[in-house]
């Protein structure tokens, strides 16, 4: 027997928002909000087949990230994704990555993620 990787969770202090951001970016088409007693966003669907689960704190994220996520872009290049990316609400980052094929940026709440060079269909 072993597991399947399900759901990322993502503590945020707005979870409505980032989760709006996220589902752009991924193209999800389904979010569902929880019910008074759980005030998580979750979004799922389009290109990937984790929920993304974001969640409530009350902490702001001080250090970079101990896992992060990478997208490839699926209908242009590298360059015109991270514009899209930018416009979105992403923003630049520099982790120490020094000169790679890959591009580094935050979203909106300062989680680092990284737009690689390959595209996918």
């Amino acid at each position: 027997m072993t597991s399947r990787f399900t759901e990322l969770v993502i503590d945020c202090h707005d979870p409505e928002t980032l989760a709006g951001f996220w589902q752009e970016v991924l193209g999800c088409p389904t979010m569902e909000r929880g019910s008074d007693d759980d005030p998580s966003v979750s979004i799922s669907g389009g290109g990937t087949s984790v929920e993304l689960v974001f969640v409530p704190v009350p902490e702001t994220k001080e250090v970079k990230n101990r896992i992060h996520i990478d997208v490839n872009a699926s209908d242009r290049d590298q360059a015109e994704e991270v514009e899209r990316l930018l416009a979105l609400g992403a923003r630049p980052a520099d982790v120490g990555q020094g000169d790679v094929s890959w591009v580094v940026l935050a979203d909106p709440e300062g989680n680092e993620f990284c737009v690689l060079r390959s595209r996918v269909d």
